[in-house]
């Protein structure tokens, strides 16, 4: 049994380290922002419109949460990627191996551009406007401090640090700690 848990901040390179992690070892893979985004085109909104929609319809956040957390409980082997992935395991007491990664605002903009397209200075804007959004959503529904790591097992910084390189360190851990 091995579950895998990868959250982080928008721009992080948590989606691309999860992707390739998910080819290294054939996990069958869920992606909760695909999943929000989804229901953001749903709406008709941007991702900085519909999550200060969900700022005030705590039933979108409690749909997409409630299916992250079912895929957790029913599967016995499974990567799951989202901002609250790794809560969701630390609060439910499913075990899980739970990977945080981060990297400064200025790089995760940079990501986001090249993903995208845009200006730094606007993904910056909307980088900031998201994190606090979400920040303020999730401490006013969970009671969840988004700056708290302390819950994950890994925390990283992938500023200066290739993909390849956060998934042989999550690899390396995994062989470490899991029988």
């Amino acid at each position: 049994m091995v579950r895998i848990t990868v959250s982080g901040t928008p721009g992080s390179g948590k989606s691309t380290v999860a992707k390739i992690l998910h080819e290294k070892t054939g996990l069958p893979y869920v992606n909760a922002g695909d999943i929000f985004r989804e229901l953001a085109q749903e709406y008709g909104m941007n991702l900085e419109e519909f999550g200060s929609y969900c700022k005030h319809h705590k039933d979108v956040d409690t749909k997409l949460d409630q299916r992250q957390l079912e895929k957790l409980q029913q599967q016995e082997d499974i990567l799951l990627e989202g901002r609250l992935t790794g809560w969701l395991a630390y609060k439910h007491k499913i075990p899980a191996v739970k990977v945080f990664i981060t990297a400064d605002t200025d790089t995760r903009a940079k990501r986001i551009v090249k993903r995208e397209g845009g200006s730094i200075e606007q993904r910056k804007q909307e980088i900031l406007t998201r994190q606090q959004c979400e920040a303020a959503r999730y401490q006013q529904y969970y009671h969840v401090d988004l700056k708290d790591t302390s819950l994950y097992d890994l925390v990283i910084d992938s500023s200066e640090k290739p993909p390849e390189e956060i998934v042989e360190m999550i690899l390396s851990y995994l062989s470490q700690n899991t029988p």
